[in-house]
């Protein structure tokens, strides 16, 4: 169980205009947010780049603009972001800080600017991703959730899951290595890289699951082939833009065991 209470703000009516999950961001007039936000999420080898990809591409043959936005892409800070974690030394908190505020710019100069021209905004990890690394590296909840009271509630949210197992052998074959910050090395776990990555993705999978109680995300089998995948985001998509769909009102398909 969820050790937090769920979360009722978040089963968003179809007709609904956009909200925030928070206070949000002063001076938006969210009437004016037409277009869609959304967001795949899942580690690294699961497959939402190349998702997003076959997404945008569908999308924009069928004549809907797209936007595109994910972690580390603000122009404002992305690039100190960066350098500052390649030394491997910043403490759990700065480092929040940091991804929040290239989120926070994001938000604020592409995600909301493109909402209101009525574009298709798709997300390569939103602030599920965020909160999970947090409260994986011992940050509280509430903390955590009040940070990304700025997010805007998406219109659709779809967790790629896949096992730790499975993601070390997609990572080793299109990487032929291992992340630090992705292995979890900075909390310690283990000495072995390989042996950090699958307890620190068994965490991350495990929040994930406890966070999806509260934000009612679906949740797809991301270890079907790629088509499969695709085809299940595309009648998901589909559903969006004929406004049939909402956060929570659909069964979670079957997910893989956590072990």
């Amino acid at each position: 169980m969820s050790p937090h209470p769920p979360s009722q703000e978040v089963l968003v009516p179809v007709s609904a205009p956009k909200r925030f999950y928070g206070k949000g961001i002063p001076g938006i007039d969210i009437h004016e947010l037409t277009g869609k936000l959304i967001v795949i999420e899942g580690a690294d080898g699961s497959g939402r780049s190349t998702q997003i990809g076959r997404l945008v591409d569908w999308l924009e043959a069928s004549g809907h603009g797209t936007v595109q936005v994910g972690l580390k892409r603000s122009s404002l800070i992305s690039e100190e972001l960066e350098r500052a974690k390649e030394g491997n030394v910043l403490c759990h908190t700065t480092m929040s800080l940091f991804y929040a505020t290239d989120f926070a710019d994001q938000t604020e100069n592409i995600i909301i600017p493109a909402l209101k021209a009525g574009f298709m905004v798709l997300a390569d990890r939103y602030i599920y991703t965020l909160m999970v690394r947090d409260l994986v590296r011992g940050q509280e909840f509430h903390w955590v959730k009040n940070l990304y009271g700025i997010a805007l509630i998406p219109d659709a949210v779809f967790y790629l899951n896949v096992p730790p197992q499975q993601l070390i052998r997609r990572s080793f074959a299109k990487n032929h290595a291992l992340d630090y910050w992705e292995s979890g090395m900075d909390l310690g776990l283990s000495r072995d890289m390989f042996d950090s990555f699958l307890q620190y993705q068994d965490l991350i999978r495990e929040h994930f699951m406890q966070l999806q109680e509260d934000f009612r995300f679906e949740i797809i089998d991301g270890t079907r082939s790629a088509d499969e995948v695709y085809s299940t985001l595309k009648q998901r998509v589909t559903r969006v833009l004929a406004g049939e769909y909402a956060l929570g009102a659909l069964d979670q398909e079957p997910s893989p065991p956590l072990t």
